[in-house]
């Protein structure tokens, strides 16, 4: 048993978006269910584990890389884990069972994540600035960096600095070729959708949950993970604007008057969540259930902040989607919270309020700045508390012996 458990607790490191809890909670609970025990420690990319059977206790160390690029195995993980607790399998059977799930083929071709990322930017782009220019600025920015992106899938070493390269080949594009007036909205407006792909908005909120919930060092590692990639990201913009010449004051991010219709606004939504499914490899199948968390996130956003302002209507809305996200998760055939909850939280777009601070601030724009660093500081806690009193509302999980 012991051995069954180490692999399946690597293979829930890497889909541990959600937290280093539901690791836990799932560890223990197939350990229970073929009459052992198992304990855990934590960290963002590795665990120690510990399993007593048979009177006998086996400790060993796992190491994984949190990934969430094909969440086509995550869904199949979690159908995999609810077979072994309804019929416990004999352990020879469960690992192969597991095997299965590790090696299982990609839905789609390397070349529809490129497209899903496309798709994804796109649909994003009016969330930053509501305008036909965005929209295509973005298509061009996007599939640049969705053919660096695919490119680099089968070199690992060189999708550690995928961000970095992914910022100044944007960042050299719009400053060079594309050159928008000001009429245009700020330069990092015009570049934030194509790099959305890359913002670590998730890890942000997952590690400041993980801190408030008493996961100190998963959710301190996973912080300090988010931040080099944002640093990346800001550094990448920056090299573009050195190359190219251009003043480091033009990095403030003012918006051009909104040229969309609102159906165009909301229709981009749906854009948006046809580019998370190609691009993060979730099953079609699962189409309803994700679209109608992204539009359930976006109407409690919008409808809190207009009645009681942006901070309260985003902690609302986090309440709202990790509520809904964790009971639709938990009959047996639906798809894992993480899946359910990814599209939603994306709408909330934590992380690009980080790359505007940091770049303001590179501009000169100090109080500019500072001010979208309060806010991205402000929205992060905001969205980790919402989701920490959301899962404070629902029952906790339980497993059957």
């Amino acid at each position: 048993m012991h051995d069954f458990l180490r692999e399946l607790t690597r293979f829930m490191l890497t889909f541990s978006g959600e937290g280093a809890e539901g690791v836990d909670r799932v560890v223990r609970g197939v350990a229970r269910t073929y009459g052992g025990r198992a304990e855990t420690v934590l960290v963002a990319d590795g665990a120690v584990l510990s399993v007593t059977a048979g009177g006998r206790t086996l400790t060993s160390t796992v190491t994984a890389f949190p990934d969430v690029a094909r969440l086509d195995r995550a869904v199949a993980l979690k159908e995999f884990v609810e077979r072994v607790r309804d019929t416990r399998p004999p352990l020879p059977e469960a690992m192969a069972g597991l095997r299965r799930v590790e090696t299982l083929p990609a839905t789609a071709p390397r070349w529809a994540r490129g497209v899903g990322i496309v798709l994804f930017s796109v649909g994003f782009a009016p969330a930053v600035q509501p305008t036909w220019y965005e929209i295509g600025s973005t298509a061009l920015l996007a599939a640049l960096v969705a053919t660096l992106t695919v490119l680099s899938d089968r070199r690992p070493r060189l999708a550690r600095v995928l961000p970095l390269l992914a910022a100044s080949l944007v960042s050299l594009v719009t400053l060079g070729l594309l050159q928008p007036g000001q009429d245009h909205g700020g330069p990092v407006l015009i570049m934030l959708p194509a790099l959305f792909f890359f913002v670590p908005g998730d890890l942000l909120s997952a590690a400041t949950a993980e801190l408030v919930g008493g996961f100190l060092s998963t959710g301190a590692v996973r912080l300090v993970y988010a931040l080099v990639l944002l640093l990346q990201l800001y550094v990448g913009v920056l090299l573009g604007v050195a190359v190219t010449g251009t003043p480091t004051s033009a990095l403030l991010d003012t918006a051009q008057d909104a040229d969309l219709s609102r159906w165009v606004i909301v229709g981009s939504w749906a854009v948006f969540t046809a580019g998370l499914f190609l691009a993060f490899g979730v099953p079609w199948r699962l189409a309803g259930w994700v679209t109608g968390l992204v539009y359930l996130s976006l109407g409690v956003q919008a409808a809190g902040t207009a009645l009681v302002g942006e901070v309260a209507g985003t902690f609302v809305a986090a309440t709202a989607l990790a509520v809904a996200a964790d009971l639709l998760s938990r009959p047996v055939g639906r798809p894992p919270r993480l899946v359910l909850f990814l599209g939603g939280f994306f709408t909330l777009t934590v992380g690009s309020l980080g790359l505007r601070a940091l770049t303001s601030l590179a501009g000169g724009h100090v109080l500019h700045g500072f001010h979208d660093l309060m806010d991205f500081v402000t929205i992060v806690t905001t969205i980790a508390v919402g989701l920490l009193a959301g899962a404070a509302l629902v029952p906790g999980r339980g497993y059957r012996a």
